[in-house]
């Protein structure tokens, strides 16, 4: 099983390859310190799993998660990160992560996360598996708030975080590698969508009904 490697931090990556060179059926074909160094990779060496952290210089795991998979759309990612709040799991999962570890799991727990993403499965780690449960099992607010928040697409609800966050069309183009007109578009149907007048009322009402199972920032 081919391995490509996607981490800022070389003592983090030489610690997960020496791990993998200790088993016979897994084989770390390529590194990259960034997100647009994975997705070259991703392209060229086309692995069989790419395990990706999320904070890197230029564009984060999540993003380069999206580009590669819009790219390659079997490909299989497992995010491994320290990051445990409740926008990074889900906007993982929604740009097509199969799998969600922390990087204090055990060694055979990420050996068993990376063959179990490569065979087609899904995994989480326990902390995470316990928020997502938690998370299912509460009163979904934000739907409650308004249920149309529910019927965007993923890039839609990615656009929609980035208004929340303060950034204007330019900057959302420049993040997502869209043309300006093509985010406005997206912006124009999320107003329609959620039947709000403007950004403002946007950024208003997804603050409102948001805090899916009190977001922990940090790493």
């Amino acid at each position: 099983m081919k391995i490509l490697l996607v981490d800022d931090h070389p003592l983090f990556r030489s610690g997960v390859r020496n791990l993998i060179q200790t088993t016979d059926d897994l084989q770390v074909i390529g590194e990259a310190a960034t997100g647009e160094e994975a997705v070259d990779m991703a392209v060229s060496l086309r692995p069989d799993v790419i395990v990706m952290d999320i904070r890197m210089p230029g564009i984060n795991g999540i993003e380069a998660t999206r580009i590669i998979r819009e790219k390659l759309p079997d490909m299989k990612i497992l995010i491994v990160t320290m990051l445990k709040n409740d926008k990074s799991v889900f906007t993982a999962m929604q740009m097509g992560a199969r799998g969600y570890v922390l990087k204090d799991a055990g060694e055979m727990e990420l050996l068993q996360s990376i063959r179990m993403v490569e065979r087609g499965g899904a995994v989480f780690s326990s902390d995470i598996a316990a928020r997502m449960m938690h998370y299912f099992m509460m009163p979904q607010q934000s739907q409650l708030a308004n249920p149309a928040l529910s019927e965007l697409t993923g890039r839609e609800s990615e656009i929609l975080e980035l208004i929340s966050d303060g950034c204007t069309n330019l900057q959302i183009a420049s993040r997502l590698q869209l043309s300006v007109k093509t985010v406005a578009n997206h912006v124009t149907n999320i107003l329609n969508k959620l039947q709000v007048a403007d950004r403002h009322e946007a950024k208003k009402l997804l603050s409102t009904s948001k805090d899916l199972f009190g977001a922990e920032e940090g790493e």
